[in-house]
């Protein structure tokens, strides 16, 4: 190929993007492209490409690479509130990326997979901390924020920001075999709603499916891939989850081999395999062997390829020089980004209750207690922590206080003496002796309890071999190895280790672990020291009483386990009450990446506020909150319920019929959506509408003024909803359309607008399957959260009636209005849904079905079916148990699900306008369509 003295066209900084691609792509051989497929891609020495590596994780600052500035986690950065805040957030993230990035390129890449877009549908997800808010459209303000600052405002990408996880993943119980299920509303308003923002924008430049099943298919193999590709015009790079590609086999049987499985995720639009880790050999030799059975053709490997390099030309891999290349080390934990991740953490923090003890005035004493008073946890997905200021840490700055961790101190007593810990820094093996050596006992909720030993300060873990040794500085990693469940047993209790699954017995006088329940070594729990008296002393010497609990982010509620409830820890919460009893003026401070039913508290309690954790800057802000230098901030962005009871099964999707989130809750919350205090009051006055009647074309504005009514500074979340007063379908009771953080001086006011497109009110119409704005009232309501609405006005849309369904062309079956005892499942191994009944009498209706005039309506139904074992389908009018029956039809037992036959019946006269309901006679039975025939 004959050069221009330019150089080729891929290393040209000045020709569009896709002709620079061109230009790579037509240069590269297959063998070269297939190396690009993973997420480890391969060098092409011969053209001067580098290694390059997807995959960085910045959720709320740089992971895994060593100490880097350590923001709030992801729903506390939405606490906030701030887009602007969260989009500094994700910038100085961004710089700290390529500062690593520099120093070792081969390590850090700039493909990041950030932020994580999942609404929080349900707070005992146990990867609650790393989503935004349960609201779909807040979501996807803060997503786009974030995402905007990780990519830069140049034409150059700092990074390539990637959004997880795609889609309708909310539980990691059983992820990798459970299928979400998503009803056609549900999907388009609440699931891609989050997604879309970021995408749109050009923010987010990158997709990751989830591990689980989407309406019985894998997510990895969805046409919905497509779907979010169609919303930009650039390339969209989609990668996969670590070790995704590989279930698709095993264990989800979804495909019989490999090659099978990966030629179908490439043509489902998977660009990147995360699969056997930096080893990329069998993975690629898998889609080889898929190109030799003629599974793929070149041209899907190249539409790949074409994704992968279209984000390498958008980072300037291949110009002569970025925008960023000045950026060096000196910019990690540098002091802008240290007061920056300082004014996020108070920004998020959230004052849920306060009867006038806050802020503190001027105490002579303070009592800071409780289990993460003095500690600062990593999570998951977080940075090392470069440094780090507890809650004791500032507050003891501020004033004389008085510690106490708040739990208790144990002794182990087994049949012949004590678990005894090992002195020394690295500990030893817990060996049986005759002194009593303490332990001190941490509860982390869900049963999950820590050791910890007075020995030596170090936790107790479980080695590859078994034996019990106490020389964890903490709960950390992760495979967690330093948790345990206390089993009750006659004369005592056993130890049962989490990681494991197995039991500490005795053998040889050494602690270790035995896979035989029946081998447990009885023990007896000797309370040495009570955490709850010790606090409770503390708090009665005190003006006030500081008590910081919450979780620990590794252990009941992280990635791989949900929450089974939402209670504090039982020793947590004996602990609140213990120091209240002592001291009525107890603050209590929750630092938690999920809500809690803290409804004793909230009975009891002058004072409590709540923050995700906060990275390293926690107790400083923590302490400017407390103290009143600055006003709480936060406003919370998902539903605290007073218990688990008021929530559906965790793996019921469908939040329209369960009446579900903010949006569809009609219950009492113990605090609403968009809850939060200041410790001034705000006045509302003067709401008003651009226009009282508008058409979908038309935009809304929606103005108010707001006035500090108190005598200190403050800030307000001015909150704007509304709601569709009289619709064909269920309506939300409320959706957040628009909000204004203000910062007011005592007496100042503000007129605050937001501008809402009447467009944005569309619902997915199932009968004709799109969004519509329909004709109807509408009000506005306008407050201090969801349930606080201080003002309301009316508005009317001049939009679309929906007519009765037509039966003049096919019904998608999974286009239903209700439905009871179904699921949607894959109709096809590429494309299309299905409903399957799980039981009998299950049934799907469809509202307002147009049989035509009388004389005129269809005299025959014919129904796209599959069943292994064979039934019966009834359609029914009016009722799906006593509605008069208008056909029946005989199902055939099928080769499998995926191979559909047509069946025929034959109908009643009928005519006008009826509810129509499919009646599964028998589960197991899957219909695809019906199609009336006149």
């Amino acid at each position: 190929m004959n050069e221009p003295a330019s150089g080729p066209a891929f290393r040209n900084p000045a020709l569009p993007v896709a002709e620079r691609v061109d230009d790579l792509l037509g240069r590269l051989t297959l063998e070269e492209k297939i190396g690009l497929l993973h997420q480890y891609q391969a060098p092409v020495a011969r053209l001067g490409l580098r290694p390059f590596r997807t995959g960085t994780e910045a959720l709320h600052g740089l992971a895994w690479h060593g100490p880097a500035t350590v923001f709030p986690q992801a729903i506390g950065l939405a606490s906030t509130w701030n887009p602007e805040l969260v989009r500094r957030v994700g910038a100085a993230t961004g710089e700290e990326v390529m500062a690593f990035h520099h120093k070792d390129p081969q390590a850090v890449g700039r493909n990041v997979w950030a932020p994580v877009v999942n609404p929080l549908r349900d707070p005992r997800w146990g990867r609650n901390e790393e989503g935004y808010s349960e609201d779909p459209w807040l979501t996807g303000v803060m997503a786009t924020a974030y995402a905007q600052g990780l990519r830069g405002d140049h034409e150059v990408l700092r990074t390539a920001p990637t959004l997880k996880h795609f889609l309708g993943y909310n539980n990691e119980t059983d992820r990798f075999v459970t299928s979400s299920n998503l009803p056609p509303r549900v999907l388009h308003e609440y699931e891609l709603k989050a997604f879309r923002p970021a995408i749109e924008a050009g923010a987010a430049v990158a997709l990751m499916p989830s591990y689980n099943l989407v309406n019985g298919r894998p997510a990895h193999l969805s046409p919905l891939i497509a779907t979010a590709r169609s919303w930009t015009d650039d390339d969209l790079l989609v990668v996969s989850d670590a070790h995704a590609p590989g279930n698709l086999v095993d264990p989800q049987g979804y495909h019989d081999d490999l090659p099978q499985a990966y030629a179908h995720a490439i043509k489902a639009g998977l660009d990147s395999f995360t699969q056997d880790d930096d080893r990329p050999a069998a993975t690629l030799g898998h889609i080889r062997t898929a190109l030799d059975r003629g599974l793929l053709t070149e041209e899907d490997i190249d539409r790949a390829v074409r994704h992968v390099l279209s984000i390498r030309v958008r980072l300037g891999e291949f110009d002569p020089a970025t925008p960023y290349d000045h950026i060096t080390h000196e910019v990690v934990n540098c002091p802008e980004h240290r007061r920056l991740a300082r004014e996020a953490a108070r920004q998020s923090i959230t004052l849920l209750k306060n009867d006038g003890i806050l802020p503190l005035r001027s105490p002579k004493t303070l009592a800071v207690i409780g289990p993460l008073a003095d500690a600062l946890f990593e999570d998951w997905y977080s940075g090392t922590l470069p440094y780090r200021v507890t809650a004791r840490t500032a507050l003891s700055g501020r004033c004389p206080t008085l510690y106490c961790e708040g739990v208790d101190r144990i002794a182990l007593r087994t049949a012949d003496g004590y678990l005894v810990a090992a002195p020394g820094e690295s500990g030893g093996p817990l060996r049986v002796g005759p002194e009593r050596s303490g332990f001190d006992l941490f509860d982390w909720g869900g049963g999950a309890h820590a050791l910890r030993a007075v020995a030596n300060g170090r936790h107790v873990s479980v080695g590859d071999d078994g034996v019990l040794v106490n020389d964890k500085p903490g709960v950390s990693g992760w495979e967690v190895r330093e948790t345990f469940r206390l089993e009750e047993r006659p004369g005592g209790v056993a130890l049962r280790h989490i990681a494991t699954g197995g039991y500490v017995t005795v053998a040889d006088g050494v602690a270790r672990i035995t896979a035989d329940p029946e081998a447990a070594a009885v023990l007896t729990l000797e309370l040495i020291d009570s955490g709850a008296a010790r606090a409770a002393e503390a708090a009665a010497r005190a003006d006030v009483a500081i008590v910081v609990v919450g979780d620990h982010p590794l252990v009941n509620g992280r990635e791989t386990e949900d929450r089974a409830d939402l209670w504090l820890p039982r020793r947590q919460g004996e602990l609140v009450r213990a120091v209240h009893a002592a001291n009525p003026a107890t603050v209590l401070v929750i630092c938690s990446g999920y809500p809690f039913a803290i409804t004793w508290a909230d009975a009891h309690l002058p004072a409590i506020l709540w923050s995700a954790h906060g990275g390293q800057e926690y107790g400083n802000a923590l302490a400017d909150v407390l103290f009143g230098d600055a006003d709480p901030g936060g406003r919370i962005t998902q539903t605290w319920y007073r218990s688990a009871a008021e929530l559906p099964d965790l793996l019921d999707y469908d939040i329209i019929a369960n009446d579900a989130t903010y949006l569809y809750y009609r219950g009492e919350p113990l605090y609403p959506f968009g809850h939060g205090l200041s410790y001034t009051g705000f006045a509302y006055s003067g709401l008003t509408l651009s226009a009282t009647e508008l058409t979908p074309r038309d935009t809304l504005t929606i103005a108010v003024t707001v006035r500090n009514t108190g005598p200190r500074v403050g800030e307000e979340v001015v909150q704007f909803y509304t709601h569709q007063r009289r619709s064909r379908v269920k309506q939300p009771l409320r959706r957040l359309c628009g909000f204004r953080k203000v910062r007011l001086a005592p007496g100042e006011s503000r007129t605050v607008s937001v501008d809402v497109p009447i467009a944005e009110l569309a619902f997915w119409d199932v009968t004709r399957g799109r969004f519509v704005v329909e004709e109807a009232p509408h009000r506005v309501m306008v407050g201090r959260s969801s349930r606080d609405i201080r003002l309301t006005a009316a508005f009317t849309v001049k939009g679309e009636r929906i007519p009765p369904r037509d039966l003049g062309r096919p019904l998608d079956a999974a286009a239903h209005d209700e439905y009871d005892g179904v699921v949607l499942c894959d109709a096809a191994v590429d494309a299309g849904d299905a409903v399957r009944a799980t039981c009998p009498g299950a049934w799907i209706a469809f509202r307002d079905a147009d049989f035509g005039p009388p004389g005129a309506g269809p005299a025959r139904c014919l129904l796209t079916v599959a069943s292994a074992e064979g039934g019966t389908l009834t359609l029914r009018l009016g009722d799906p148990l006593a509605g008069r029956v208008l056909g029946t039809a005989t199902v055939p037992p099928t080769a499998s699900r995926h191979d559909y036959v047509q069946v025929g019946m034959e109908l009643a006269e009928t005519a006008g306008v009826h509810d129509l309901y499919v009646v599964f006679e028998n589960e197991g039975v899957l219909v695809r369509t019906l199609e009336f025939l006149r």
